[in-house]
């Protein structure tokens, strides 16, 4: 197996969390430009990480990914409950990425425009979902979902994205899995 990524990405990160036991080859690409550019797009067309290459297949999207893995390794699948959360989680992610890449391009994301609008509104919408859910005794074990919920905080820490303290329910979350040994092996500030 071949696992095409960065260590910075979230959603590679999941990936290779799941994988943390698994014998397999992490390629960590600089996605955005040069050769480990055109790797990824000869490897996967969306031009996104992860992908991941196994058996001769290509395997497109984290989740995609995940319920290869799950089918492959007889991990858990998810339920319709895991499966909404894994949506809830994604969408914030997808925001906070769209957002950095639009300040990384210079364009400045504090302006009243609908699509900044809609994107923090996004997030704050989910980060309380999901707040929520944790005070009602939500994401308690350490399955996909958590891994998920976990590595989409961390990476808005390490990025300094949002300032976390109105949810102190996620950041206690993210406290009470920081020493796992998946999880800081793959830190992505090492």
């Amino acid at each position: 197996m071949k696992l095409y990524g960065s260590t910075t990405s979230p959603y590679v990160r999941r990936i290779r969390i799941v994988l943390f036991s698994t014998e397999h080859e992490f390629l960590n690409l600089q996605i955005f430009s040069g050769e480990d550019r055109a790797l990824l797009a000869s490897r996967n067309p969306t031009l996104k990480v992860p992908c991941l290459e196994d058996d001769g297949e290509m395997i497109f999207d984290s989740r995609v990914i995940y319920s290869y893995l799950a089918e492959k390794l007889d991990h858990d699948g998810l339920s319709w409950e895991e499966e909404n959360q894994l949506t809830l989680i994604d969408a914030a992610n997808d925001s906070f990425v769209q957002l950095m890449l639009l300040k990384r391009s210079d364009i400045d994301i504090t302006q009243d425009k609908l699509y900044f609008s809609l994107q923090n509104e996004r997030i704050e919408a989910v980060l309380s979902t999901l707040s929520e859910q944790l005070s009602q005794g939500g994401f308690s074990g350490w399955s996909y979902p958590e891994i998920c919920l976990y590595t989409m905080i961390d990476w808005v820490l390490f990025r300094e994205l949002h300032d976390m303290k109105a949810y102190p329910q996620l950041l206690e979350f993210h406290e009470k899995h920081q020493d796992r040994i998946e999880i800081t092996a793959t830190n992505p500030r090492d």
